[in-house]
């Protein structure tokens, strides 16, 4: 089912340098959305006012990725007061058990099996997130920021290329689910390209939710929706109860924060493995000299490749929720334990073989396999304030567990748990448990430079890759100079069963070709991204947007581009 990654982003630069300096931007996966941003921005809107009606129009026209049915991160920087982030992660509800995704045979259930329908459905979090983001940063009135969704809702969105391929990838699955196939398809087959959607049930949820505020998603009608979908599903049906949905809240958590090479790099903490993971892999790069060598030199890339695999380790053996088990994140980021982690990196040899170590204040846990993830958005936003906003939101899978409540898809966020709470008789640290947040990949981050000001926004899409896409990113700009647009065009990164798995373009191929002499070759494999960025400037601040789709950055004062 889900056997490819569709990238959808893509690089649009538009470089006012005056504005730039003066007024916000905005950065999405969708033009759709980048120009809503842009519209809260113009209205005087803040960056966090502008995350919120982001989230609202991706919900309708990228639904395969994200939405006010899943979860998500926020990043944000206070121009006054530094830096700040929102778990909005979704929630195990109540019924949730550690053999939830066990079989009769007391075996994990194949991955796919439990994806659609109700069993794998958390409580949704991105309401409660925009409303903290808003209570805290926001300027305009809460009505105001949903309007632009509500219009395109209303008078219609067209389809996307991408949009489509999805549609037509999932039609044998959506024989199950009529209420997805009454929004997405037309004449009885998805919607081609081109095609004016209208969703009224979107447009009146969210009409509720601006005159009423957030409670209209998390009690009353809209919560029976929600619980009725999950508990009527026409596959795997699952309690998730009205209560479940009143209890849920967002929360406030410490930012996660290391130093690298003259920068401060800041992101977020679990249940997000995203900091620990890509500041590790930072930690034990900074021994060497990545600038010296360069974006070209095939040890470069080995280098990366030898501590992504080490941090990878570390993040399947010790991250979780953090409000449930010991989540070792300072051992983890100490750097005199990522420097022994170095020490078993050979410049000139693959290890072939990646062990967990032991951070300081870590307890023995066992290391649990990996959980892919495909349903993911990431955006960016500035203001003229110089606010900074860095938001990744998910439905984990595509079009989550493919249930729909008001027009919205529901997440299969609790498949990102551990489909086996043990191994070797241990229990994981991602385990499912009541109330419990289920292990992320989604990295949103920000750089601050030797002057203590923002110098890079960024995150991705892209399931466990996400990871690594970000820190290709923080390395292409950080250590080789690159613009970020420059950067999201290196080639990705990441590893399988089989090795080193890099991204099959030009430059992939090029370092591919290279890799031998260090005891294993990359193999040339689709990594698709979905990267999207803000970067200061000698002129002012810039956006951009992964060239590997239909995304877009914009200035305040002109239209989205794409």
């Amino acid at each position: 089912m889900l056997k490819r990654f569709l990238p959808l982003a893509a690089l649009v630069t538009f470089a006012l340098p005056s504005l730039a300096a003066a007024q916000g931007v905005t950065s999405s996966a969708d033009p759709r959305a980048t120009e809503a941003g842009r519209e809260i921005l113009h209205q005087g809107g803040t960056a966090a006012d502008a995350a919120v009606a982001m989230v609202a129009v991706l919900t309708l026209v990228e639904p395969q990725s994200s939405g006010i049915g899943g979860g998500g991160f926020m990043l944000h920087h206070d121009a006054k007061n530094g830096i700040s982030t929102i778990d909005g992660r979704e929630m195990a509800p109540a019924s949730a058990k550690p053999e939830r995704f066990l079989g009769p045979d007391g075996k994990p259930r194949p991955y796919r099996d439990v994806i659609p329908g109700g069993l794998s459905v958390g409580v949704p979090g991105n309401m409660r997130l925009m409303e903290m983001a808003h209570k805290k940063w926001g300027k305009l009135e809460w009505k105001a920021l949903f309007q632009p969704a509500i219009k395109l809702a209303e008078e219609g969105f067209l389809v996307t290329p991408a949009l489509n391929n999805w549609l037509v990838e999932f039609e044998p699955m959506w024989k199950d689910f009529p209420d997805a196939r009454a929004i997405y398809y037309v004449d009885g087959k998805p919607a081609p390209v081109g095609t004016r959607l209208k969703n009224p049930a979107y447009a009146a949820i969210l009409r509720d939710i601006a005159a009423r505020g957030p409670d209209a998603f998390y009690s009353g009608a809209n919560a029976k929706a929600i619980s009725d979908a999950v508990a009527k599903a026409p596959r795997n049906a699952a309690a998730l109860t009205v209560k479940d949905l009143a209890a849920y809240q967002a929360k406030e958590r410490p930012a996660v924060c290391t130093s690298y090479r003259v920068y401060k790099v800041c992101g977020m903490g679990p249940p997000s493995s995203g900091a620990t993971t890509v500041f590790g892999i930072l930690g034990m790069i900074e021994g060497w000299d990545m600038k010296a060598m360069g974006k070209d030199n095939p040890m470069s890339w080995h280098l990366l490749a030898e501590a992504m695999q080490l941090s990878y380790a570390d993040r399947a053996a010790y991250l979780g929720d953090g409000d449930f088990v010991d989540v070792p994140v300072k051992g983890l980021l100490d750097k005199a334990y990522l420097a022994e982690r170095r020490q078993l990196i050979s410049p000139y040899r693959a290890a072939g073989r990646y062990e967990p170590g032991t951070p300081p204040g870590a307890k023995p846990r066992a290391a649990a396999p990996a959980i892919p993830e495909q349903g993911t958005t990431h955006f960016v936003t500035v203001d003229a304030a110089g606010n900074v906003v860095s938001m990744t939101s998910t439905v984990e899978s595509i079009f989550g567990s493919q249930l729909i409540a008001n027009g919205y898809f529901l997440n299969n966020e609790l498949t990102d748990f551990d489909h086996a709470p043990t191994k070797d008789g241990v229990p994981t640290a991602n385990r499912v448990q009541a109330g419990k947040r289920p292990l992320s990949s989604m990295s949103p981050t920000i750089v601050y430079g030797p002057d203590g000001k923002v110098v890079l926004a960024v995150g991705s899409a892209g399931g466990k890759r996400i990871i690594m896409h970000v820190t290709k990113v923080l390395i292409g700009v950080l250590d080789w100079g690159l613009d970020a647009k420059a950067a999201m065009e290196l080639p990705n990164l990441f590893y399988g069963k089989n090795g080193v798995l890099i991204e099959n373009n030009a430059a992939g191929q090029a370092i591919a070709a290279k890799m031998k002499p260090f005891g294993y070759s990359f193999t040339a494999t689709s990594l698709g991204s979905k990267l999207n960025a803000v970067e200061r400037t000698a002129a002012g601040w810039r956006g951009a947007a992964d060239p590997r789709g239909p995304g877009s950055s914009s200035i305040d004062g002109a239209p989205a581009q794409n």
